[in-house]
């Protein structure tokens, strides 16, 4: 029925808003399909996995250390069920998103799944622990499953919000939420731990084992790079990150600017810090918090009715 031009416009974003978002839905299933299918890895199923999680545990507090040192003995005991069960549960929330009826259900579950994982199988990420870093996936990866979760709800508070993650939760939480990701992840890019000589290019070069020659001679490169300007390389990339985060505050043609920034960020730590989660050189559970920071950009891409750019 025609209506209104205003009607029409909103009708306009209406749809277009929920292709973007639906794609980022499918998107962040992917991931999490991956996720499971990484799980069901041979070396999950050996001893050195439940090693892996008790070494998560390492300067934490011991409210939390020893939780995660329960789990690890626990699944030692159980390692064959229990990771079966661990893959096939991820597995069923990827297919869960990626199935519309069933998107509300497995978005909810993987909110619950990723703050357990990020207690019980990342040790909160290492905030706690003086080791955090952007370069090592702090805050801990799986916590951004959980915000992007949250912020492709597929529920409308405006139609007329300025990009996809303002529909559920609406713009100014939205805004928010990134902006304290993004300023969390600048304080972590200085820390002690982070800015000490050969901090960085120890980051860079401690994740070559097992790589690929190709991708580990550019992680070497990038090291050599940086060897000696460490304090630097943290100032620049914390100075990176806090314009990151005040990006989404930005008139929409100036915030792209930052959203493209932040791409190209999250892919240089997803590759020449992160080694891609090390999933090229097996063992790895999923594919760390770069891939992930690419997604949450596209979430705040600015949006656009009716050919024109919605204003902040």
């Amino acid at each position: 029925m025609p209506g209104t031009a205003a009607e029409g416009a909103g009708q306009s974003w209406a749809v277009a808003g929920l292709d973007a978002r639906r794609a980022l839905q499918l998107g962040l299933a992917c991931i999490w399909l991956l996720d499971g299918v990484l799980q069901y890895q041979p070396a999950m199923y050996a001893k050195s996995f439940g090693q892996m999680l008790a070494g998560t545990a390492s300067g934490d507090p011991s409210v939390i250390a020893r939780p995660i040192t329960w789990e690890a003995s626990l699944l030692n005991h159980h390692l064959a069920a229990l990771n079966t069960l661990f893959a096939t549960i991820q597995l069923l929330i990827g297919l869960g998103i990626a199935i519309r009826p069933t998107a509300r259900l497995a978005l909810a579950a993987s909110i619950a799944w990723s703050v357990a994982v990020w207690w019980f199988g990342e040790g909160l990420g290492g905030v706690l622990s003086g080791g955090a870093s952007p370069l090592n996936g702090a805050p801990g990866a799986v916590i951004i499953y959980a915000l992007l979760a949250v912020l492709l709800w597929p529920a409308d508070r405006a139609m007329t919000a300025p990009f996809p993650a303002a529909r559920a939760v609406g713009a100014h939480v939205a805004r928010a939420l990134w902006l304290v990701l993004w300023l969390s992840l600048a304080y972590f890019a200085v820390t002690p731990a982070s800015r000490a000589p050969g901090a960085v290019s120890g980051m860079i070069s401690g994740m070559t084992d097992g790589e690929p020659h190709w991708l580990s001679g550019l992680m070497n490169g990038a090291a050599s790079l940086v060897t000696g300007a460490d304090l630097a390389t943290s100032i620049v990339l914390a100075v990176a990150l806090v314009v990151i985060a005040l990006g989404v505050y930005l008139p929409a043609p100036v915030a792209k600017v930052t959203l493209l920034l932040a791409v190209v960020v999250s892919l240089l730590i997803w590759v020449l810090a992160e080694a891609f989660g090390g999933i090229l050189a097996g063992g790895a559970t999923d594919p760390n918090s770069g891939l992930l920071l690419v997604l949450l950009a596209l979430a705040y891409w600015p949006a656009a009715v009716a050919g024109k750019e919605i204003t902040p």
